[in-house]
This record gives structure tokens, C-alpha cells and sequence, in this order.
């Protein structure tokens, strides 16, 4: 077991992510690792059991997609959870009330919801600070700080953050660093390989990439951490179905053509809209302009799908999200599909207004997730809506 470990490590990523960490089923010699869709498993005695017990606890469809996963990041262990805010919900169970917390000011508001609404009441701090800038995180650093949490890019206004800066900095402490990975995914960024301790994916966005599960993971290297991160997935329940766990595993078989199709569409389109007279400023990690384009050379091996951007006038907004019609106005982002989403009222709607405005989410900015379609397409359909809203509005 440990040469075959070995020799999967040995692997290309890409590879690893078409062939999993098992290749094939060994019993039948299976090609796709099956769908193993049981609650419970035989035990062959009393204090027997073949590793599998109970599907909550682990499953075989599921342990492979772990390995995968694990394997893509550079890390040790894996674990899949039914959403990432799953994922997220047993990260904090490894810490203790009264640790204190930084993380990105414009993070997911699912994320400062959870947080805020849920874990504040048992104890826990918190501190939302502009992370890109690391004299802001350190001016934020408490005794009682524990761990960092910190997306990059950012969601919605693709800052990037120094990972291996910030885990020098929690690390001098004691502390964690944790770094959501859902924007890049492991083909264009491994932040435990930069110092990171724990990184995250929402598996629902590129992972899975087909807009038709939802996934969380949690990726790391450390034995300390193993077990009581392995016993909250368990206990609380929230562990990724057998199902789902195969629709993610067949995802990242197509995972690094996607990037880069992604990455292609994206940069066209995020130039595109540069030039438009409707279009006041695009968010784009792709730029050679962009303030943190040297960092993201760095610790990254390219770019995504995703491109924030602001309208010049506000009243655009209505009109545009209902003259797209190739790309959709839906919540999500990292499927084969282009989506349009206004975060104001919908991905960051939880987040208060003037912490929301101070981070750049205000009434002008939209994100779109640029899909797998044709690029003169979605350009087209962009060209249409904004005519459109050329025509229903004041001229600029």
C-alpha cells in the first residue's frame, strides 16, 4: 500500500485527477469506482470490521474521492462533506471559545452568516480585515488569534492574498492558517505547499463543475488534526453522499481542460468588457495591472473564470440581468455554464451594508462565472444586455 501511495504521488496532477488514487476497482476491475449506495456494511465477526461501518462514518465512493482530493493538493488527508459550509462548520469545532479569528473582509456572506449568526454566540471572535494587505492583518493580530482565514481571490472582488506571508505570520503565534481554494481549485493553486495548515473547497463550484451537486472539502497534512476534524464530520453528520461523491470524481477527470477553457473564455471576455463605455472597472485577477498580479505569479499557475465588475450607472443592473439569455442570472459559480450573479442582494445580502461597502460590494458591482460556451457567444449576449440597458436608460 505505501509503494502504491508512493507511486501516486509520483504522478502528474492530471493524471492523478483522471485515475484517483485506485485506478480501477480491484474486485471487478471496474474502470469508474462504483457508486457504493449503502447505509451499512457487514462486519465478519465481533470486533471485525473490513474498514467500512457505516456510510456516515466512511464510505468506499466516497474514501476514494478523499484520496483524490488529498492527493490534487499536496495534502495528507481529505474529507468530503455535503457543502462547504459543512467543511467550514467543522473546521471551528477544532478550536475553542474565546479564540479569535481573522478573515477576509469581502469573504463569501455565507461564510460571515455562519460565523456572526452561529459561532459568536458560543464564544468565538471575530475580525474581517482587507487581507491582501498584510499590515492589515497584522495590526489585527490578538494573543487569544488562532487561526486565519483567508480566500484568494477573494469572492466577489478578486483580492489576492500572500499565502506564505500570512502563514509566516499566524505560524510565529501558533495559529492556523486556513485559505479557501474554491476560485483557483488545485490545478492552479496549492496553498498547503506555500505554509497553509488546512484549505477548503466549495466541490459544488470547479471541483464538481457540472452545477449539479453540492460538496465541501477539507485538505491537510497534519496527524494532530486528523481525528478531531474526521470525528466532527461524523458526528454532525454532514459527510458527502455516495452519489455525490461519484458525480465529484467524475468531475475532476475533466477538471484541468476545464481551467484552462475557463481561464481562455474568461481573459477574452474580462477585456472585453474593459473597452465597453457601459463598464466602469473589471476585477480581474488576470491583469498585469491588477495590485497583486506579482503575488498571484507566484503562489498560482494562472487564473480562473470568474470577473467582478462595475457598471458606470446603477440603474443598469435590473436590465441587464433580465436581457442575458446564454448566460444566466443564478447564485453559483464554477460550472460548465456562465452565470450572472448581483452578490449586493444575493452571495453577500447577509454581510452588513457598511462593512459590505467598504470592501467594494455596492449597488453597481456584478460577478459572472464565464462558463465552458464559446467566447464570441457570451460576448455577444453581453453586447445585446448592455445595449439593452443603453436603450433603457441615459446615455453615457
Amino acid at each position: 500500500m505505501e509503494n502504491e501511495t508512493h507511486c501516486c504521488e509520483k504522478r502528474h496532477l492530471a493524471t492523478t485527477l483522471v485515475r484517483g488514487t485506485s485506478l480501477f476497482e480491484a474486485r471487478t476491475g471496474a474502470v469508474s469506482t462504483p457508486i457504493y449506495q449503502s447505509a451499512a456494511f457487514r462486519h465478519p465477526g465481533l470486533n471485525q470490521s473490513t474498514g467500512f461501518d457505516y456510510s456516515r462514518a466512511a464510505n468506499p465512493t466516497r474514501t476514494e474521492l478523499e484520496k483524490t482530493i488529498a492527493l490534487a493538493e499536496g495534502g495528507k488527508y481529505g474529507l468530503a462533506f455535503s457543502t462547504g459550509m459543512g467543511a467550514i462548520s467543522a473546521i471551528i469545532k477544532i478550536y475553542k471559545p474565546g479564540d479569535h479569528f481573522i478573515l477576509s473582509e469581502d469573504i463569501y456572506g455565507g461564510t460571515y452568516r455562519l460565523f456572526t449568526e452561529y459561532y459568536e454566540k458560543y464564544g468565538f471572535a471575530f475580525s474581517w480585515v482587507d487581507t491582501s494587505i498584510p499590515g492589515s492583518i497584522e495590526k489585527s493580530l490578538r494573543k487569544e488569534t488562532k487561526a486565519i482565514f483567508v480566500e484568494t481571490p477573494s469572492n466577489p472582488m478578486m483580492k489576492v492574498t500572500d499565502i506564505a506571508a500570512t502563514a509566516e505570520m499566524i505560524h510565529r503565534q501558533g495559529g492556523d492558517l486556513i485559505v479557501d481554494n474554491t476560485f483557483l481549485s488545485p490545478w492552479f493553486q496549492n496553498p498547503l505547499k506555500f505554509g497553509a495548515d488546512m484549505v477548503i473547497h466549495s466541490g459544488t463550484k470547479y471541483l464538481a463543475g457540472h452545477n449539479d451537486t453540492l460538496a465541501g472539502f477539507i485538505i491537510h497534512s497534519r496527524d494532530d488534526l486528523e481525528e478531531p476534524l474526521r470525528q466532527a464530520q461524523m458526528s454532525e453528520g454532514a459527510s458527502l453522499s455516495p452519489f455525490d461523491s461519484w458525480l465529484t470524481l467524475r468531475g475532476l477527470k475533466t477538471l484541468p481542460l476545464r481551467m484552462e477553457r475557463h481561464e481562455k473564455n474568461s481573459a477574452r471576455i474580462a477585456e472585453w468588457l474593459r473597452n465597453h463605455k457601459r463598464i466602469e472597472k473589471v476585477f480581474y485577477t488576470g491583469f498585469e495591472d491588477h495590485p497583486q498580479y506579482q503575488i498571484s505569479k507566484k503562489q498560482s499557475r494562472g487564473s480562473n473564470g470568474m470577473i467582478s465588475f462595475y457598471l458606470k450607472d446603477p440603474s443598469d443592473v435590473p436590465v441587464l440581468l433580465k436581457s442575458v439569455s446564454l448566460i444566466l442570472f443564478a447564485e453559483s459559480l464554477g460550472g460548465v455554464e456562465s452565470l450572472l450573479t448581483y452578490p449586493l442582494v444575493q452571495t453577500h445580502g447577509a454581510i452588513p451594508e457598511q462593512m459590505r461597502l467598504s470592501s467594494g460590494v455596492n449597488e453597481k458591482l456584478m460577478r459572472l462565472s464565464v462558463g465552458l460556451e464559446d467566447a464570441d457567444d457570451l460576448i455577444d449576449d453581453l453586447d445585446t444586455a448592455l445595449e439593452a440597458c443603453a436603450a433603457a436608460g441615459k446615455k453615457l
